[in-house]
């Protein structure tokens, strides 16, 4: 079984920082892709930057300049640098890890971690 825990979050006035982490825990042998996404009530959740095994980046185009998403392949851990916050930024935010679990296991299982709440005060 996998788990991916969340922390980081919390309250924050504009232009302040955060850095939320998403660390896996269980039968991990490997991870691809790893994203932060975002909710907020009443809209879709949408991707905030997702970052590859070899650490190839991609960014939504409202956090580039301000967010760097970054991975520890060995911690099986995953961080978001929040800086320069403004309260559109307001949001639940979710990580999400792509997972192998053994060598024998060639698929890899899509994982969510618990949400963590991000509120930027104007």
């Amino acid at each position: 079984q996998v788990q991916l825990v969340e922390s980081g979050g919390g309250l924050v006035q504009a232009g302040g920082s955060l850095k939320l982490s998403c660390a896996a825990s269980g039968n991990v042998y490997d991870i691809s892709v790893m994203g932060w996404y975002r909710q907020v009530p009443g809209k879709q959740r949408e991707l905030v930057a997702s970052i590859s095994s070899g650490g190839s980046t991609n960014y939504a185009d409202s956090v580039k300049g301000r967010f760097t998403i970054s991975r520890d392949n060995a911690k099986g851990t995953m961080y978001l640098q929040m800086n320069s916050l403004r309260p559109e930024d307001t949001a639940v935010y979710y990580c999400k890890q792509s997972i192998r679990f053994s060598l024998i296991t060639y698929s890899y299982t899509d994982y969510w971690g618990q949400g963590t709440q991000v509120t930027v005060s104007s």
